[in-house]
């Protein structure tokens, strides 16, 4: 299995066992930390980085044309939305939708496709894959496991803080794949400057070097 589909497995099982959790389950009904999203919808957000790639692995090859993986986030509708554009209210109502049936049967859906996922993956050939949803390209499937694992990441966190429990830790080659590609989007949007001055001299730091 290559380093990138173990990762990916890897930050899914941590990402489970936050959903699993009994913080989650006590506040299912509660707002979260981000706007709009209550902690359900977000922990059916968060599931749903897992539970999107068995369909990937069994479906037909798209017809779309696969492009690079910063090329994918120069088209997605979603950075640069506001809240209220039809992109975020369409991700919000997603993870409602992936939630509603309840923790336990989220937590229980989400162990399944791990199940199918820790075989699966190991023998699975890297062809292009989509999400619909998305638009009219494909990605490699190493590619995709590679923006899936960034999901996971920065959502667990969300939803970490959301409930009051330490984040959970990445796996080194996962922190090392996730902080890459943030850091490559972050000097695509602010440039090489911007970005090196955030991480080598306070004194000349611009005020933000986020990657979206």
């Amino acid at each position: 299995m290559t380093g990138t589909r173990a990762d990916f497995l890897s930050t899914a099982r941590s990402a489970a066992d936050l959903l699993r959790g009994p913080e989650v389950a006590a506040a299912w009904s509660r707002p979260s930390a981000l706007p709009e999203f209550g902690v359900a919808g977000l922990a059916g957000h968060l599931a749903y980085q897992i539970l999107a790639v068995p369909p990937l692995l069994t479906g037909p090859v798209p017809r779309e044309e696969t492009i690079a993986l910063l090329e994918h986030y120069t088209r997605v509708d979603w950075i640069g939305a506001s809240l209220d554009d039809d992109i975020n209210v369409r991700i919000r109502r997603g993870g409602r939708e992936v939630s509603a049936e309840g923790h336990a049967a989220l937590v229980a859906r989400v162990d399944a496709a791990l199940a199918e996922l820790d075989g699966a993956l190991a023998s699975a050939e890297n062809r292009p894959v989509r999400i619909s949803l998305w638009g009219p390209w494909s990605l490699t499937l190493d590619d995709m496991l590679i923006t899936r694992m960034m999901e996971l990441a920065v959502h667990s966190d969300d939803l970490a803080v959301s409930v009051g429990v330490a984040t959970p830790a990445l796996p080194p080659g996962a922190a090392d794949t996730v902080i890459g590609l943030l850091a490559r989007l972050a000097v695509r949007r602010h440039g090489p400057t911007g970005v090196l001055r955030a991480l080598s001299r306070a004194e000349r730091a611009p005020a933000t070097i986020t990657a979206f």
